[in-house]
């Protein structure tokens, strides 16, 4: 089993940044780490939910194309965390964020609780 908490959500103004962290708990992420794809998704009311970034170990991140050069994926492997650098946000990057671990190996997947991000002015 896998255990996820996300945090750094919040409220912002356009062109304001925030950054995400997800950090992962338990003996099959810690013993499996390279074989879990980390991603982060967001939901917003009324819409599907989209895959935002993904960072699979040793390899180069991907990006959903509206948040190319704005946000950025990455992982602490000391510390079992993933992070979402979010830039320059729009108004229509609020959503739920969810951070997502899936484990290559067995194809089980993990969620988060999700964290609020909105950017009003």
């Amino acid at each position: 089993q896998v255990h996820l908490v996300e945090s750094g959500g919040g409220l912002v103004q356009p062109g304001e940044s925030l950054t995400l962290s997800c950090t992962a708990s338990g003996s099959d992420f810690n013993i499996y780490y390279k074989f879990y794809t980390m991603n982060w998704y967001r939901q917003a009311p009324g819409k599907q939910r989209e895959l935002v970034a993904s960072t699979i170990f040793g390899t180069s991140p991907n990006y959903l194309d509206s948040v190319k050069g704005r946000f950025t994926i990455s992982r602490d492997r000391a510390k079992n965390t993933v992070y979402l650098q979010m830039n320059s946000l729009n108004p229509e990057d609020s959503a739920v964020y969810y951070c997502n671990a899936v484990n290559r190996r067995t194809d089980h997947d993990y969620w988060g609780q999700g964290t609020q991000v909105t950017v009003s002015s």
